[in-house]
């Protein structure tokens, strides 16, 4: 496993540096649907019915939008915003002090042993933030490995998984099971106009699943990452933690008074009677509160890092919140960069309906195979893993996927929600490799901070061994739920 790692590192890592990687796949993809277009090619979108034609780059049409939607492809980019707001917090709360106090308050206080199981599990829980704890846990979790004398790629590496590869199991109902619940309710009514798929129809196999990838994602950190990198040796080897000063301390006590009078802000705002945080119908999912969870945790930054600071007298003046800040932002420069060259080659993707026909002819391909019984089902979770590494949003992928096989697999009386179930394992698992991936880009330039040489092959490596872990195991728990007749969620089994 070493060696395959190793040689997927220096293959990745000779490829072109990511900017002008995705500069070529940009072009790739103008070539591509010129040929595709030129055979007139067209794909009936399986949602909505629309013949959708194969659009060429290559052409007036083609080269007006590249034209003109430039700027907008960057600027638009949805992750960009939100990576540079998250960090206008946690950058303030990284620049005075405040994380290195917490982690030397807590972590280094905490069982060792529980340390990786900790970042794992945290990570998991953290995608009831949506997209941010892309950007607040891993390098939380790189600095929490150094902190204890580990690897910090390792830290990294575990943090990324349990965000990105665990992405769809929680405790908790989130955003993203009503949203695919959604979905695949619509798909359902082809054959039942009256059945519904509901929020919490996978609710008891994603808790399962939490505590399942805790513990497979802490041993594949401690036995496979761990091993493989090595004791670390970079210029940040010699930064030693001492004991907590009084001052700090005293900080971390205002900045915890602070947060917990935010917290209680939020929460009355939110429970107040007719809320305007809440939905029409008084719930929480979906919701404002929901919607507008990144500026919540921005200003929850903001708030406990000044607090800190001021106490720790870091901030001594108004003038000294917007310098951390713009310090903060200074780390961000390489990343807003790639960022420009990444959007183009995404938005080149989608415009050209690629990614659509893609999916719909990998569809086709499976159904065409005719197979039976749970073989066509793990077959379904291994064309979805395959076909997230060009369509990067969940949501997306199951608007495609859900009309066709929804339809298909309740024929051979298989409930909607089990269905839903495999396509999100398989959907999660492969998110911390596909380079449609945004915050890849900013997990790479957190990861450079701490080995200059690092590359996209670096990442790849590093993560691929979640990866296909998460996704063997998770399947296997699927198959155990099924056979063995454990529900997915209330009244929900493999069969209807």
């Amino acid at each position: 496993m070493t060696k395959f790692l190793n040689g997927i590192e220096r293959i990745g890592n000779k490829l072109p540096d990511p900017f002008f990687l995705f500069i070529y796949l940009a072009l790739f993809v103008i070539a591509l649907s010129w040929l595709v277009n030129s055979m007139g090619v067209t794909v009936v979108h399986p949602g909505s019915g629309e013949e959708l034609p194969i659009k060429s780059l290559v052409s007036g049409e083609g080269l007006q939008y590249i034209l003109t939607s430039m700027l907008t492809n960057f600027t638009g980019f949805a992750p960009l915003g939100l990576v540079l707001a998250m960090m206008l917090g946690i950058g303030l709360a990284e620049k005075v002090g405040l994380l290195e106090s917490a982690i030397k308050k807590s972590i280094l206080n905490a069982p060792k042993p529980l340390v990786t199981y900790a970042v794992i599990f945290i990570g998991i829980l953290g995608n009831i933030a949506s997209d941010a704890a892309f950007v607040l846990i891993p390098p939380l979790a790189a600095m929490v490995f150094l902190t204890v004398g580990r690897h910090p790629l390792a830290g990294l590496a575990a943090g990324f998984a349990g965000v990105g590869a665990g992405f769809t199991a929680n405790f908790m109902i989130a955003g993203t099971d009503a949203l695919l619940a959604g979905i695949a309710t619509e798909a359902a009514k082809a054959i039942d106009d009256t059945f519904m798929v509901t929020p919490v129809d996978n609710w008891y196999f994603m808790m399962a699943s939490v505590v399942v990838l805790s513990i497979v994602g802490a041993l594949i950190t401690e036995k496979l990452i761990e091993p493989r990198l090595g004791k670390y040796t970079g210029d940040k080897s010699d930064r030693k933690l001492g004991e907590t000063t009084e001052l700090e301390s005293k900080g971390l006590r205002n900045s915890l008074l602070a947060g917990l009078a935010y917290v209680g802000l939020i929460c009355l705002v939110l429970f107040w009677p007719e809320s305007p945080l809440r939905n029409e119908e008084g719930g929480i999912i979906p919701s404002p509160f929901l919607s507008g969870i990144i500026p919540i945790v921005l200003f929850f930054f903001l708030t406990v890092g000044t607090a800190y600071g001021v106490t720790v007298k870091k901030i001594t003046s108004t003038k000294d919140i917007p310098r951390f800040m713009s310090e903060a932002m200074k780390d961000m420069s390489a990343y807003i960069v790639l960022i420009f060259a990444a959007s183009q080659f995404i938005a080149y993707f989608n415009w050209s309906n690629l990614g659509t026909w893609i999916a719909v002819n990998g569809a086709e391909f499976l159904t065409s195979m005719n197979l039976t019984g749970l073989p066509v089902v793990i077959g379904f979770t291994l064309l979805t893993a395959v076909l997230n590494l060009v369509i990067f949003s969940g949501s997306a992928q199951w608007a495609l996927e859900a009309p066709i096989f929804i339809p298909m697999f309740m024929l051979l009386d298989y409930h909607p929600a089990f269905i839903q179930a495999a396509y999100r394992i398989a959907d999660s698992s492969t998110n911390i490799i596909t380079p449609l991936n945004p915050y890849i880009l900013i997990v790479l330039a957190f990861m450079k901070e701490y080995d200059k040489k690092a590359g996209l092959g670096t990442l790849i490596a590093l993560m691929l061994p979640y990866s296909i872990i998460f996704l063997t195991v998770w399947i296997i728990l699927l198959i155990a739920f099924a056979l063995l007749g454990i529900p997915f969620g209330p009244g929900v089994h493999m069969y209807l």
